[in-house]
């Protein structure tokens, strides 16, 4: 990537994690595309430059926050630990990231409201591939003996619902820090498949 690609896929990201704050605050139908450029210190045709619509900028967000959460779980894979280790750590690198992205997170509880087909499509497409690297850590996990024999697709959504769900709840003003919430949670999820 030349310097020049560096420098725009770095402005499109400021851009998007502005635009993910506003939205947040204000939901996808209160906030307008001036906002948005008043909030960065640039004109609406300057963002204009960057992203088609609203539409495109709040789709585009959610593509970076699922590429990125593919990239962590991926870096988590080839570690060289035990299978259960490495869910736990998983576990933990997910719910620090959606923590440290809350707000775009919470964007996406309803995508199939805002998105077209294709885009829907993509999103879901994303989502399903970052399941099945949970799936293949459990199945690993179960071929040898370390795991439970289960239902994988039903406790994979079972782990990642009560993952996704802790930013309804989670206070940074309580006792624990993100890192430490995310790894009291990752052992009692690990319980479902080693509790004996």
């Amino acid at each position: 990537m030349s310097l020049r690609e560096q420098k725009t896929a770095k402005k499109k990201e400021d851009i998007l994690r502005t635009a993910i704050r506003v939205l947040s605050e204000k939901g996808y139908h209160g906030t307008t595309m001036e906002e948005i450029a008043s909030k960065l210190l640039m004109t609406k045709g300057s963002v204009y430059y960057y992203f088609r619509d609203k539409q495109d900028l709040l789709y585009q967000s959610q593509i970076m926050l699922l590429e990125r959460s593919l990239k962590n779980i991926e870096q988590v894979r080839k570690l060289d630990l035990p299978v259960i280790e490495k869910l736990r750590k998983a576990v933990v690198v997910h719910i620090e990231y959606l923590l440290s992205e809350r707000s775009g997170f919470e964007l996406m509880m309803q995508p199939e409201h805002i998105f077209t087909t294709e885009q829907l499509k993509q999103i879901l497409r994303l989502r399903d591939d970052y399941g099945k690297n949970f799936d293949q850590l459990i199945l690993i996990g179960i071929e040898a003996n370390l795991f439970h024999t289960v239902d994988v697709k039903i406790v994979r959504n079972i782990i990642l619902g009560a993952m996704n769900w802790v930013t309804q709840w989670y206070s940074a003003e309580g006792k624990m820090s993100d890192t430490e919430i995310a790894e009291s949670i990752s052992n009692y999820l690990l319980r479902i498949l080693t509790w004996k």
